[in-house]
C-alpha cells in the first residue's frame, strides 16, 4: 500500500532577523506564501522575508499541536540542532 500524504505539518521558519517561528499547517507552500505576504502572523509580518528551516509530518491536527508546543518549549540551541539534523539527513 502506498504511503499517504500527511494531513498536517509542523514547521519552523527562519525570519529575516534570525529569529525562529514555529507553526502548523496542512499546506506548507501556501502557508509560507501567506507568511511572506504578511497575512499569516503578526510576528512574521515585520520580519519578512521568511524561509522554511524545518518541517515535520504529523498524522493528526492534535499530534501537530502537541509537537508544535513541544518545539516551542525547546531552547534556541535545541531548535538549531533539530534544524541541523534535518538538513544533514537531506544531504545524506
Amino acid at each position: 500500500m502506498p504511503k499517504s500524504k500527511p494531513k498536517w505539518w509542523v514547521y519552523i521558519l527562519r525570519c529575516r532577523d534570525g529569529t525562529l517561528y514555529t507553526g502548523i499547517t496542512t499546506d506548507l507552500e501556501r502557508r509560507l506564501a501567506q507568511h511572506n505576504a504578511g497575512t499569516a502572523s503578526k510576528y512574521t509580518r515585520s520580519r519578512r522575508p521568511v524561509t522554511m528551516a524545518y518541517r515535520e509530518a504529523a498524522k493528526t491536527h492534535s499530534a501537530a499541536l502537541r509537537r508544535e508546543i513541544a518545539i516551542k518549549k525547546l531552547s534556541r540551541a535545541a531548535k538549531d540542532a533539530l534544524i541541523a539534523t534535518q538538513r544533514a539527513r537531506k544531504r545524506a
